[in-house]
Formats: structure tokens, sequence, C-alpha cells
């Protein structure tokens, strides 16, 4: 310990005991004379100052006193006070500690915090501002402080602290000229001309070279973005090893670590990685900088902080009555075994949600990223390694599909499926995992988490304003060339204002600029990959022989430079074609007209809607009658997971509207939320009894 010895600088300073020259800043509470003044810098500094007598302060981790502190002390409070070794000590004055816990510059040490503890201060530190202040998730990262309630073992599973509030991440604007505009520029800039990422898998926490590599294009240019390592069956193996070796640590690791771990990340993400992040979106997945922003900036910061909130929700969720004597709580275990993530292409936040909530939960994770999002995702991935995330909770495990996964769902302890992606694959998933169960293949019961894609509808009453719902209409179809699960691609319109809805659509849609990323005034870019090209363009082709479907806007396609499809809008009148059933995954809108005479016609385009396709993710209706809006609530109660109101099917924000959907949609355990985290822990009731029990025979049994 190292004590330094100061004088105030004047005597009005020595009056009023108020500023010294000390390292930090305190300030004398009101009232106080003669003054004991504890406060903390980062190296946990503690300073005490008697008046009129002499004072000093105390560095040192541990925080001991010296025999003149002790006489201070006494000074100070006037008591008979006999402090010889921690801070902390059963002789502490009750006025002292009362200083302590209510002081908003206190800032002690895990050693401290377990000595309150240990002296039975929990409750204190529990009423009083200790853990609302500002900065208390310093504090929560104690994992002593778990002691409160609960023993170290279980210390993992039970949030005895308040997390800093969370709020959604603002959005930037990169406006022409704006400090944000020039800064994505650079990052862009930089990105193309240092080349091609090299991406190894990270197993064990080491990086692997494999001898197979795959390369990520660039939709937009068909230029290199990634070269990665593409994992054999021996690799996921191994992988799958190393994450089952660190599981029981990382289940043990406080919730306060694990907590402390993302929302760094989010912060990381939301600063340091921002624009680079945002620049590898824009790159290898062909977003604009607005999409790009809303999906690896604000959605990724966001999956990760309210994560943390509603993980905290979920814990505090523990048995309200308890018998005499009796004591009642639940522990949020881990999954016994490993979870399998597979990621899409289309949404950067998506894959770091898919690893990430199941390991905040503290489950080990095996994550397969998207082979056309290689670049964001692996940044995503060493942002959470820089965040203090232990190098074998994930493990990045790029390759081939089918190797992978048959790899993954052999192995006994697979202990859960987090997926999002195409709903032919879920479902083959989904069987494997049956067959797995079946044949009892595995430890337990496998969670099944999945969520696919929508075949997702605009429905325009004649009440609606016509102007609002086509241009959220067009929103809702091309943003991100309809590459979002829950984009636009089929709209119902009454006939009295088809017309003008119409025409406001094929005026918009024949407006939309589409191109390169990079450029920022463009709203459309390419879709992702030559198989999304082929698969649209056929589906232009055959509608030009199509005498059910009329051509409105677009009909064009281009894959000289990048997989461009311009956005297409098709109008039919048969309520029961096939486009308004099939999923198509790009930028290609249906528009069908409905009657609109009788109060019954908007009854029976609602049940046409409901009944069409196999889906049920988002849509929305728009009219200004709130009559039918009710009726509309009702009639497509089961047809969307996401419901909106006079607004596009898109854009659900993590925090307001939980993402996900049923039907073939998936299984709607809805991301960013607390139902989704609820699917990644296994729960243990614990009771604990009080009062000894000597008779074996009940009441009843006397005779």
């Amino acid at each position: 310990m190292r004590v330094q010895h100061y004088q105030p600088t004047n005597e009005n300073e020595r009056k009023a005991g108020s500023r010294w020259r000390c390292p930090g800043r305190w300030a004398a509470p009101p009232g106080i004379q003669p003054a004991v003044l504890i406060s903390a810098t980062a190296e946990y500094q503690i300073c005490c100052i008697s008046w009129p007598a002499h004072w000093l302060p105390v560095r040192g981790k541990d925080n001991h006193l010296s025999a003149r502190l002790n006489a201070t002390l006494r000074l100070c409070l006037n008591s008979p006070a006999r402090i010889t070794g921690p801070l902390i000590s059963p002789e502490l004055p009750r006025v002292l500690l009362h200083f302590l816990l209510t002081s908003p510059t206190f800032y002690p040490s895990d050693s401290v915090l377990v000595q309150l503890l240990r002296l039975g201060r929990a409750q204190s530190i529990m009423q009083s501002s200790l853990l609302l202040r500002s900065r208390g998730l310093s504090l929560a990262k104690c994992p002593s402080l778990s002691l409160a309630r609960t023993s170290a073992r279980a210390m993992g599973s039970y949030a005895t602290f308040k997390v800093p509030r969370i709020d959604n991440e603002p959005n930037k604007h990169y406006a022409p000229g704006s400090p944000d505009r020039r800064g994505l520029e650079e990052a862009l800039a930089r990105t193309k001309q240092s080349g091609p990422l090299n991406v190894p898998l990270v197993i064990a926490g080491k990086e692997i070279k494999s001898s197979q590599s795959e390369t990520q294009s660039n939709p937009a240019s068909h230029a290199p973005v990634a070269t990665y390592s593409n994992a054999s069956a021996a690799e996921v193996q191994a992988a799958i090893d190393a994450a089952l070796e660190a599981r029981k640590s990382w289940a043990a690791t406080s919730f306060a670590d694990r907590a402390s771990i993302f929302l760094k990340a989010a912060d990381l993400i939301s600063t340091k990685y921002r624009y680079d992040i945002m620049a590898l979106t824009m790159h290898g997945q062909g977003k604009n900088a607005w999409q790009a922003e809303i999906d690896s900036a604000a959605e990724l910061c966001d999956f990760f902080r309210f994560g943390v909130k509603y993980a905290e929700d979920l814990y505090a969720q523990q048995p309200v009555h308890h018998a005499p004597g009796v004591w009642n709580r639940v522990e949020y275990r881990p999954l016994e075994g490993f979870v399998y993530a597979i990621s899409p292409f289309n949404f950067t936040a998506i894959g770091g949600n898919l690893a990430g909530a199941p390991a905040l939960m503290g489950n080990v994770v095996v994550w397969k990223p998207s082979p056309s999002a290689i670049a964001s995702n692996w940044l995503v991935h060493q942002i959470l390694l820089e965040a203090g995330l232990p190098k074998n909770v994930i493990q990045f495990v790029p390759g081939d599909a089918a190797e992978v996964t048959n790899t993954v769902l052999n192995h006994p302890d697979f202990a859960a499926l987090h997926f999002t992606g195409s709903t032919a694959v879920f479902r083959s998933l989904y069987g494997q995992i049956a067959n797995g169960v079946a044949e009892g293949k595995y430890r337990s019961y496998p969670r099944i988490v999945g969520e696919t894609g929508g075949k997702n509808f605009h429905l325009v009453h004649k009440s609606a304003d016509v102007r609002n719902a086509a241009v959220q209409t067009v929103r809702g179809a091309f943003e991100f060339q309809g590459q979002k699960c829950s984009a636009t691609s089929r709209a119902y319109v009454a006939a009295s204002i088809a017309n003008e809805f119409i025409e406001n659509v094929v005026a918009e849609t024949k407006n939309i600029k589409v191109g390169e990323p990079s450029d920022f005034t463009n709203f459309c870019g390419p879709v992702i990959h030559e198989a999304s090209f082929n698969k649209l363009a056929n589906v232009i082709d055959e509608a030009k022989n199509d005498p059910e479907l009329e051509l409105l806007a677009g009909g064009s396609y281009d894959s000289s430079k990048g997989w461009y499809i311009q956005p297409t809008v098709y109008h039919t009148s048969n309520p029961d074609h096939p486009l308004l059933s099939r999923e198509l995954f790009g930028p290609v809108l249906v528009i069908h007209t409905y009657a609109d005479a009788t109060e019954a016609d908007f009854a029976k385009i609602c049940e046409k809607v409901d009944q069409t396709g196999d889906y049920g993710l988002t849509g929305s209706i728009f009219a200004q009658d709130r009559e039918v809006l009710r009726i509309a609530d009702d009639a497509l109660r089961n047809t969307a997971g996401n419901f909106y109101i006079n607004c596009k099917s898109t854009g659900a924000v993590v925090g307001q509207q939980p993402f996900g959907g049923a039907r073939a949609s998936g299984t709607n355990d809805k991301a960013g939320s607390g139902n989704l985290l609820s699917r990644f822990v296994s729960l243990r009731s614990i009771k604990e009894e009080f009062v000894p029990t000597y008779k074996v025979p009940y009441p009843s049994n006397d005779a």
C-alpha cells in the first residue's frame, strides 16, 4: 500500500472541506462536519478528510488502512472505531457504511464487496443506490454480488443487479457532406483497396487455414470480397469438441460478466467498427448505406443490448409464493450440449444474434455463417472476441452446408438449432433432427428455433390514404432488392382506388435508381448471387408468355457487371395466380385488384389473403376506417406473426416489434424478445426447507 500526504491549499479549502488537490474529484456532502469523504477513480482510490485535523488519501487495490487513518476515522466519527485490516470490517461504524453505499462516487473493488456480503450487508447493498447509478455496470461485473441471492455454483444463472438503461441505437443518416458520409466513404475505399479478406476457420480459439477454400464475391461487381476456408468433417468435429470443453466454465461464468461482453461488443460496433462493418455488408451483401446502417450497425447493437435486458428480466422471474419455512427459486441453466447456429446472407445482425443469443445465456455455439456473408460475419466474431468473449465459446465454422450439418446432427451433445434461411432447408433439418430423436441419438430433446421465408402482403382498403399505401408498398417491396424475409411481394387493392394506387406505385418504381451500393444515390443494388439472379430472370421470362400477368414496371435484368434485377411490378386479375403464393425473394411485386362494392367483399378478400400460400410472417392493412381495421385484425390473426397497420410489412425494430411468424415461416419464437432467449435455457426448480421434519405420519394418519 502507498500512502500519500496532501495539505489543503488555503484556509478556505480547509474549512469548507469541499475541494482538495487529490486524484479524482470529490465534494463534501452538505451538513457533514467533520467530513468523511470516500471516493474512487479507476484505481479504486479512497480519500478521507477530518476537519480541523489533518487528512490523507490512501491508494491500494485492497484499500488497507494505516494507523493514522484509524485515528482520522475516530476523530471524524467521534466513535471508538478500531479498523486494523481491510476497509470494510465488523467494527465499521454504521454511519460510514451508509455513506459508502449512498456516495455517488463510491466504486468498491470485488474484495470490498465480498467483505460487505460476508458481513451480511447484501440487503443494504440491494436497497441502496449503489446498483442504480449510471456506472452500475462496473459493479455488476463483480461476480461476488451474486452471492447476495444464490450460491457461487449457480452464480451464472441469477441476475441480482440492474443493467444500464437500454435504448435503441440511434440511426445515422449519411447526408451529403456529413462526417458520417465521409467516414463511411473512407471505409468503403479502404475495404476495396485492401483486397479480399483471408478468412480462416476459428476452432479452439485458433485460426485454421483449410486446404479447401471458397470465395465470397461482391454481387455488384463479381469482384472477390473474401477467400475463406471450408471446414472438413474432422474440423467440424474438432470445433464441437472445443466448444464442449469450454461449456462448463462458460456456463459457470456470472451473468454480469456475460452481459458486459455483449454490451461492450455493442459499443464497439456503434463506434470503432461502425463504418467497417457497414462497408463489408455493402460490398459483400449488396446493401446500400441506409440498409447497411439499420442492419449491421443499429440492429446488431440492439440485439446485443436488448438481449442483456431481456436476459435480466428472464432471470428475475422467480416464484412469488413460498410456504412457511420454505424458499423456492428457479435456476436458468444453459442447455446440456452445444447450439448449432446457421445464419443467412441477408442480415449481418441476424448472424450475430443467431450465435450471440445462445452464448449470452451461457451456451457454447458452433456457428456456420452463410457463404455470401462471410466477410461481415467474420468481423462480428472478431468484435465479440475483442469484447472479451472466451475463445472457445463460439466456433466460427464456414463450410459445405451438408457436410457441416451432418456432422453436427449426428453428435449426441447436439442441444439446439438456431436457424434463419429457406423453408425447404429448415424442413429438411427439422426432419433430420426428428429422426435423430426417434433413434435415441441425442442426450436431450433438441430445441429447434427457426425463422424462414414469407409471402408477405399489403391489403389496401378503399378508405386508405392511397399515397401512403403506395409509397409504403414500394419501400416494402424493393428495399434491399426484396431480399428481406418480410419483404412485400403481394398487394391487394380495392377496385375503387386501384387506378390511383397503381399509378403511384408504377411512377415510384420507375424512379428507383439501381446500381452499385457505394453510389449513395442508388436505392436498389444487386441480388445476392447467380442462383438468385437466374431464378428471378426465369420468372420474368415466363411472365412474358403468361396471359394472366400484366407487366406494369421493370421486367429487365443484367448480369454483365453484377446480379441486377430491375424492380418489377405485375398486375393479375386472378387471386389464385401462383406468383401470389410462391416466394421469390427478389424485387418482384404482384398486385391484385379486388371488388369492393359491398361490405362482404372485404371479408372475402381477407379470407383469400389468409388462405393464399403456406406462410405466416408479415402483412399490412391500410385503412382509415377503424371498423375495417378491427375486421382485418380479427380475420388475419394467424396470417402474419408481425401485423402492421398503415405501414409497410418490413422494418421490425428490436425492442419494439419482436420478429417472427408461424405456419411455414418458422417457429415464431420472436427474435429480439425474451421469449427467444427462453428457448436456450433449461429451468431447474429448487426448493429449500428451513424447518426440519421428524415425524413420518401425517396428521390424517392419527387414530
